[in-house]
C-alpha cells in the first residue's frame, strides 16, 4: 500500500490531516536534521495503520516536502 504525505516540519505542534484514504498532511516539531523529521513521519504513519515502524519505508521524497510512503500489511 502507497501514501502519499505532504510534511511540514519545525512546526509548533504536532497536527494530522487525513485528506483521504492515502493521503495526509502532517507537520512535526522534529527539523530535518538527523533525519529526525523522516523517522517522526514513519512513526505516526506506523501508529495510523497499527504496523511495525519497519514496515513503512520512505520510496521518495527523502528530502523533499512531498513523500511516498511504502506500508506492508
Amino acid at each position: 500500500m502507497y501514501i502519499k504525505v505532504k510534511v511540514n516540519v519545525g512546526a509548533n505542534k504536532e497536527k494530522i490531516e487525513n485528506k483521504s484514504l492515502d493521503r495526509y498532511i502532517i507537520s512535526v516539531k522534529e527539523p530535518r536534521e538527523r533525519n529526525l523529521a523522516n523517522t517522526r513521519i514513519r512513526e505516526i504513519i506506523a501508529q495510523i495503520y497499527k504496523v511495525n515502524l519497519n514496515s513503512v519505508r520512505i520510496i521518495s521524497g527523502h528530502q523533499g516536502q512531498s513523500k511516498i510512503l511504502s506500508i506492508n500489511i
